[in-house]
């Protein structure tokens, strides 16, 4: 498949049959993952793997999104090791390299056939503290992520694009 193709079939999953995501695809993925562009090559993304019981079952508490994944990837920032912008105060681009790495994760995870769901509904702190992480590590987005349910399917919205024309101005 294509970039294309893949960019145009892949959908947010949220139904996921039980089996769990095999680890040659989970190295596959992280391979991935660690070859995302980041901000002067900083590299201040972290992830967390929770596949265990536990930590889904505390994950499922903090967010109504895991839609049954047996693997949830939590993606965070390392505020210490993301790229500063010397030329203005304040600007950063660690959200980005996360959301960067978080992007190849899901698309490396489409072509393999493993859905994943980018998901930010969740209280981060809370999150941190419950799934202890290392201070001054933060949460960006958790990804649920597993192989799709035969009656998986895009929801209606999937398919609402706005038109190039009112996304996009040449100057």
């Amino acid at each position: 498949m294509d970039f294309f193709e893949l960019a145009r079939s892949r959908y947010s999953v949220r139904r996921f049959t039980d089996e769990p995501v095999r680890q040659e695809h989970l190295d596959r993925i992280l391979e991935v993952a660690n070859e995302a562009p980041t901000g002067c090559n900083k590299q201040p993304h972290r992830i967390f793997i929770a596949q265990s019981e536990d930590s889904i079952n505390k994950l499922n508490e903090l967010s109504r999104c895991i839609f049954g994944a047996k693997t949830v990837f939590i993606f965070a920032l390392n505020e210490n090791e993301d790229w500063k912008n010397p030329l203005e105060k304040g600007i950063r681009a660690g959200f980005q390299d996360v959301s960067i790495v978080a992007t190849h994760v899901m698309l490396a995870a489409w072509e393999l056939g493993i859905g994943t769901c980018w998901v930010n509904y969740f209280p981060n702190s809370k999150l941190d503290e419950t799934m202890g992480l290392p201070e001054g590590i933060k949460s960006v987005l958790i990804m649920p992520m597993g192989y799709p349910s035969e009656d998986s399917e895009p929801i209606p919205m999937h398919y609402d694009c706005k038109e190039i024309k009112e996304t996009v101005r040449y100057i």
